[in-house]
């Protein structure tokens, strides 16, 4: 069995929570803020974000509007369009980061290691060969290889055309 270890997300699970979730903060506030907020697309019924504290570069987040703790309590609609915007991030971030693999899905509940339990989302998480590499393992340090914003930036207008590709 291997194990994926993230110590470098310590900060995340430790450190000071804003009130309220985050997911309906960030969707209230408004479009112009999105940037700031790393929200590379709103849809009608969700969603997709990059991860503030990304297990690797591109680690997106994909959330539904609707404020609820597991997926089978959201609407029919709400599944569909997140499993679209989810098919949409997995070839946007092929075409720009060109991943050997994905680590895709939901932690549902505390226990399984949601860390915004109440608010049910999907992530996408490229995956490379090696990117567990000594310095994760010896070091407990991650190499993110670019910023979010450099990431942000390359990743809206490939998602975007990917998205509307899809007619989501």
């Amino acid at each position: 069995m291997k194990h994926i270890w993230t110590p470098w997300r310590k900060e995340y699970i430790t450190g000071d929570r804003p009130e309220g979730c985050l997911f309906c903060t960030k969707k209230e506030d408004p479009a112009e803020k999105d940037r700031e907020n790393y929200i590379l697309y709103r849809g009608p019924a969700s969603l997709v974000m990059l991860n503030l504290f990304p297990y690797t570069n591109g680690h997106l987040m994909v959330a539904p509007y609707q404020h609820v703790d597991s997926v089978d309590l959201l609407d029919e609609p709400v599944l569909h369009e997140i499993g679209a915007l989810t098919q949409a991030s997995v070839a946007a971030l092929k075409s720009v980061l060109s991943p050997h693999g994905f680590n895709i899905g939901v932690n549902q509940g505390r226990v399984a290691g949601a860390g915004l339990p109440d608010h049910v989302h999907v992530h996408v998480v490229p995956r490379w060969e090696g990117d567990a590499n000594f310095m994760t393992v010896l070091a407990g340090t991650r190499l993110i290889p670019e910023t979010l914003d450099d990431t942000y930036d390359t990743l809206l207008p490939v998602l975007r055309r990917e998205i509307a590709a899809r007619g989501i």
